[in-house]
Parts: structure tokens; C-alpha cells; sequence
């Protein structure tokens, strides 16, 4: 059970760091390579964007649940 959680929390790292690369920053970002820069009049921001925003945090709490259930699994070890 701790090495799959290794794995997955070596796998979420490196996809939230390409994700987190992917936003736009003050200039625009990667994310306008893939069809991000086209914007949305009514939202401000993009379909895109917002989908990548949405990936990214679902990313995010994945990372953090492994972390805690590895941390936990190792605590308890």
C-alpha cells in the first residue's frame, strides 16, 4: 500500500507542476499554445482556463489526500 501511494504521489507531483505551468500568468502562458487564447466575453477568462483550473485543483486534493494517507500509513507503520 505505501509504495502505490509513493507512485501516486510521485505521478500527481509531476502532473501539478506541468498544470501549474500550463496557467496563465501577467503575460499570458503556456496555456495559450493549446487554445487558451481565445477568452470568453462573459466570464473574463476562458473555457479553457477555467477547465485547467478546475484539472489543476482536483490535481491538487489528490496530492494532498496522498500525502496525508502516506503520512498516516508511515506514522502507524
Amino acid at each position: 500500500m505505501v509504495t502505490l501511494l509513493q507512485v501516486l504521489l510521485v505521478t500527481t507531483s509531476l502532473l501539478l507542476i506541468a498544470l501549474v505551468l500550463l496557467h496563465k500568468g501577467r503575460g499570458g502562458g503556456l496555456s495559450d499554445m493549446f487554445g487558451g487564447g481565445t477568452t470568453s466575453s462573459l466570464g473574463g477568462s476562458s473555457v479553457a482556463e477555467k477547465n485547467l483550473d478546475r484539472f489543476t485543483v482536483a490535481v491538487g486534493v489528490m496530492w494532498f489526500a496522498t500525502v496525508i494517507g502516506l503520512g498516516l500509513l508511515m506514522a502507524y507503520s
